[in-house]
C-alpha cells in the first residue's frame, strides 16, 4: 500500500490526524468500534487515557490480526463520552498514540456521543485501513 498524507497550508495545522489521506491498495479492513474491554468482555481503566489506550490497543491487534500495520490506517473515529475531558487529556493521549501506533496520522474526528455499548466505557474507536 501507499499512503500521501494532505495537509494543505490554507488549512489549520493538523496537530495528532492528517487533514486527507490518499491511499492505494488492494484490500480495505474495516475495523469495529473497539473500547477498553479486556479478553474476559470487561471494561477496564478508571480513566481516559488508561481507556483510551486499551481501546487503541484493541483496535491494532484487530488490524493486526487483518494482517496490517498502523500505518495502513486511512480513517479513525474516536467516540468519547466527554469532549472536554478528552481536549484536556489530548497530550497524554497523543503520547499513547505515538508509543503503539507511531506518527503515521490517519484522518481522524473526534466525535462526543451520550454514552456507549458499554456504560462504563468512555472511549471507542473505530476505522479503517488500506493495505497491499
Amino acid at each position: 500500500m501507499t499512503t500521501e498524507r494532505i495537509n494543505p497550508p490554507d488549512l489549520s495545522p493538523p496537530t495528532g490526524f492528517s487533514h486527507a489521506v490518499v491511499a492505494s491498495g488492494s484490500r480495505l479492513v474495516f475495523l469495529a468500534g473497539q473500547t477498553a474491554l479486556d479478553t474476559d468482555g470487561k471494561i477496564t481503566g478508571g480513566t481516559l487515557p488508561e481507556q483510551f489506550e486499551k481501546a487503541l490497543a484493541n483496535l491494532l491487534a484487530a488490524l493486526t490480526a487483518a494482517g496490517g500495520t498502523p500505518a495502513d490506517l486511512a480513517r479513525v473515529t474516536v467516540y468519547a463520552t466527554d469532549v472536554a475531558a478528552y481536549r484536556t487529556h489530548a497530550r497524554r493521549l497523543g503520547r499513547i498514540w505515538k508509543q503503539l501506533a507511531g506518527r503515521d496520522y490517519p484522518a481522524m474526528a473526534v466525535v462526543e456521543v451520550v454514552r456507549l455499548w458499554d456504560e462504563q466505557a468512555m472511549v471507542e474507536l473505530d476505522g479503517f485501513a488500506v493495505l497491499p
